[in-house]
């Protein structure tokens, strides 16, 4: 299928941040684009140009209703860490995209997955989603994330770098890690939807370089014009801030990648391909400091201005 070929893409998880940029980004292309939601009307993100459809991933039916006329999918699983309701779900969108007979569905794993199991949720369910749409028959492509330069444009973060040139994260500092945005993620999963020699492919995308947490730093230090420091947040405080947001559960969830990377059981997890995905994908993730250039990262300057009696 050509980029000027009109896709009817059913995103799952439209409404999250990595979904959202995949959204969008299938509407500046001039592609029809639906997702599934539980919220109210009132409640919804804003996405102009998005259908949404009233309904839940734990009912079969509702996921039917999102597939109908599709010719692609894109899924991003939500915040939700408990195996047998992950399951549920995923037999849910294996049954409804095999009904259809989807050209392709592509899932965003949302993290790296360790090669063997391990007792940590955040990799075991995405690991089963991934093994319950391969056994579905539907042609996939999976993409393996490792971690997002947008967790770092937030409030936790914004005035720490701005005012203090600190950069707190709760990975090792000596981890490699391959940090890529939501945007140029978004890039490469809808290059995913069509590109040839991908399809049955597991793709670990990950940013322009893989960078220890000094390298982050220094990265960030360009971009801002001032000197940063990276320091490593210890992952049960990460969790406590986090379950603020988000709830308990899934901050548990969500700390369970950070847990496990502070054991060093393996410290390569979130490094990059050298760029092999990115090349199959015919992609080019901007490099960290070109990134940090392009926030406004004057929002959190203003808010100290506003501060101040």
């Amino acid at each position: 299928m050509s980029d000027h070929t009109q896709m009817r893409v059913a995103v799952v998880g439209a409404t999250g941040f990595q979904g959202g940029a995949a959204a969008r980004l299938l509407l500046e292309r001039r592609h029809r684009v639906r997702t599934l939601t539980r919220r109210p009307e009132g409640d919804r993100p804003p996405l102009p140009g998005v259908a949404f459809t009233a309904g839940d991933l734990g009912r079969p039916d509702d996921v039917r209703r999102l597939f109908e006329g599709a010719t692609h999918a894109l899924v991003t699983m939500p915040l939700v860490y408990e195996a047998d309701r992950v399951r549920r779900y995923a037999l849910h969108l294996a049954d409804a995209a095999r009904e259809v007979g989807l050209e392709r569905l592509v899932y965003n794993a949302n993290t790296r997955l360790p090669r063997t199991s391990t007792n940590v949720a955040a990799f075991e369910t995405r690991r089963t989603t991934e093994e319950v749409l391969r056994a579905s028959g539907v042609p996939l492509v999976v993409l393996r994330p490792p971690v997002y330069l947008d967790n770092l444009f937030s409030p936790w973060n914004g005035p720490a770098l701005v005012h203090d040139g600190v950069l707190a994260y709760p990975l090792p500092a000596d981890a490699p890690t391959a940090w890529i945005s939501h945007r140029d993620l978004a890039e490469a999963l809808c290059a995913a939807l069509t590109a040839e020699g991908v399809e049955g492919r597991v793709l670990d995308i990950g940013g322009a370089a893989s960078l220890t947490g000094p390298e982050l730093a220094a990265a960030f230090a360009r971009g801002l014009g001032r000197d940063v420091r990276y320091v490593p947040l210890d992952p049960d405080a990460f969790e406590r801030g986090l379950a603020q947001v988000v709830g308990p559960g899934a901050a548990a969830g969500i700390a369970g990648i950070y847990h496990y990377a502070a054991t060093g059981a393996d410290p390569r997890l979130m490094s990059g391909d050298e760029g092999a995905s990115a090349r199959l994908l015919g992609v080019s993730p901007a490099p960290v400091d070109e990134w940090v250039t392009r926030q406004p990262w004057q929002i959190w300057a203003a808010d100290e201005e506003e501060a101040r009696p």
